[in-house]
């Protein structure tokens, strides 16, 4: 399946993931806590637009450097931890008894949790450091006991995912509405097998904006003023 530009380039996130890790393993416990902002999304809403504008937000308001974290970079974290390209591919798509049955055999086997659990360290990590905005991964459960994370999620009418998927991705508009519905489909099943929660729960969130009714560069202020506010 094409991915247009859904995804943005890592290249340039790689560097500021491991200035990152290097300051996490040096932080003091009296260290005062920065904020990172969670991004959920109905498939097909815009959240790199979101993001990248809270991004550029961030740094003017803060004067401090902001790191945007997504699928897209966690897989070339995943290769350095010598992760295969295809288990990543195809998390949550093997039975739960698949993984059970093949523990019997080898005690090296790993399953599709043993993994997803080293891409929720890499979230906690990044979370608990502040100045950032993780978009997707199951994000707002994996953080949701961190006091320093923000919440929030974008939902929208079908017929606006539906455009906006096609035009990204160029395809036929018939095409991009069975994408919406089988990605939509298959992103919640994977999450409730690998989290055992539902992204859908309202009470998740700060706040759930409408992303076909407020532009991007909006909800990003919106968003960016109460994580910063301390939700006071």
């Amino acid at each position: 399946m094409p991915t247009g530009d859904l995804f943005p380039s890592v290249e340039r996130r790689i560097k500021a993931y491991h200035e990152l890790s290097h300051k996490v393993s040096g932080l003091e416990g009296s260290a005062p806590l920065k904020p990172t902002i969670t991004i959920s999304r109905e498939f097909g809403c815009e959240a790199f637009p979101v993001s990248k504008e809270l991004v550029r937000l961030a740094e003017k308001k803060t004067g401090e450097p902001w790191l945007l974290v997504d699928k897209s970079l966690l897989d070339a974290v995943a290769k350095e931890h010598h992760v295969p390209e295809e288990i990543m591919l195809s998390l949550g798509s093997k039975p739960r008894w698949f993984d059970d049955m093949m523990a019997t055999f080898s005690a090296n086997w790993k399953s599709d949790a043993d993994y997803y659990r080293l891409l929720c360290r890499q979230v906690v990590m990044i979370a608990s450091a502040g100045n950032a905005v993780i978009v997707g991964l199951g994000s707002p459960v994996i953080t949701k006991n961190l006091k320093n994370c923000f919440r929030y999620r974008l939902i929208a009418e079908y017929d606006f995912k539906v455009n906006s998927i096609a035009r990204r991705m160029k395809i036929p508009k018939q095409e991009a509405e069975l994408v919406v519905m089988d990605q939509q489909k298959e992103r919640d099943r994977v999450l409730r097998k690998l989290l055992n929660s539902d992204l859908r729960d309202p009470l998740l969130y700060h706040a759930i904006f409408n992303n076909g009714r407020i532009k991007s560069r909006q909800v990003a202020r919106l968003i960016l003023d109460h994580a910063l506010s301390g939700n006071d």
